[in-house]
């Protein structure tokens, strides 16, 4: 991508917000990047967590001391796909896995496969999600 600030598939800052030392401007990230941080974002944010989008959100921290049993990972899917549907146009899911990390009781990778609708390409995204505790360790 250009400098000209133009992209077919979105621009925005990054995420989190940063800061270019030599120019003074945010740190800006395009296309893919975008929908891959937009896709965090969306993840991370609780349904009315923000005001002015009170629909926004995918409640993922509503099951944080949830078994992740076959019940719980398909009310997760469902979830994650309806928040994908309503909020990012760009993309289509294909498929939504769950991989338990070493300590499966508090930990499992979130890995989401999708489709870029503009150009037809496939990508995929793994979120990580803590069952119980703030950080691994």
């Amino acid at each position: 991508m250009t400098e000209d600030n133009r992209s077919f598939l979105g621009r925005g800052w990054s995420f989190p917000p940063a800061f270019d030392r030599s120019s003074g401007s945010v740190k800006m990230v395009a296309d893919e990047a975008d929908i891959t941080e937009s896709l965090a974002i969306l993840l991370a944010t609780s349904v009315g967590e923000r005001f002015l989008v009170p629909n926004f959100g995918c409640n993922l921290r509503d099951l944080m001391f949830e078994p992740l049993n076959t019940s719980m990972q398909t009310y997760m899917k469902g979830l994650i796909t309806q928040a994908v549907l309503h909020h990012e146009p760009r993309i289509d899911v294909l498929n939504i896995a769950f991989q338990p990390g070493p300590d499966s009781a508090h930990y499992v990778d979130i890995c989401l496969d999708y489709r870029v609708r503009a150009t037809n390409s496939r990508h995929n995204m793994v979120y990580p999600f803590y069952l119980n505790e703030a950080s691994r360790g």
